[in-house]
């Protein structure tokens, strides 16, 4: 057991200029929408995502955990733990689903946009 949550283990950080609630909304919408029940820890700045079984593991889970006004005012540092293939996985593309919205949050206007606001 201990060498397939090792194998399946899934650990990163990343930085969003979104606030807290925001991330955990979206979160809680992204990992529901999976399958995924995401619950409150006993920490107000950390989620968990619970899991039924995925390979040889009997439940996966993973958390979220989040600081804000890291560095920078309104820069929030965020832990990504998961334990499972799928969940991992999954924990993965939302991760890069969070680089991506910041991304486009901070693109230079287009030329058509750039002419429409004046």
């Amino acid at each position: 057991m201990n060498a397939e949550m090792a194998r399946t283990a899934f650990k990163t950080k990343a930085v969003s200029r979104a606030p807290m609630s925001e991330v955990f909304a979206t979160a809680d919408k992204w990992f529901g929408a999976r399958g995924y029940r995401v619950l409150p820890s006993g920490r107000p700045n950390q989620l968990f995502i619970l899991g039924g079984p995925e390979g040889a593991l009997p439940r996966v889970n993973g958390d979220i955990l989040a600081v804000s006004n890291v560095g920078k005012r309104k820069v929030t540092m965020l832990t990504f733990n998961a334990v499972g293939e799928q969940l991992s996985g999954h924990m993965a593309s939302f991760v890069d689903e969070l680089r991506a919205q910041a991304k486009a949050a901070r693109r230079a206007p287009t030329a058509e946009e750039d002419a429409a606001t004046g």
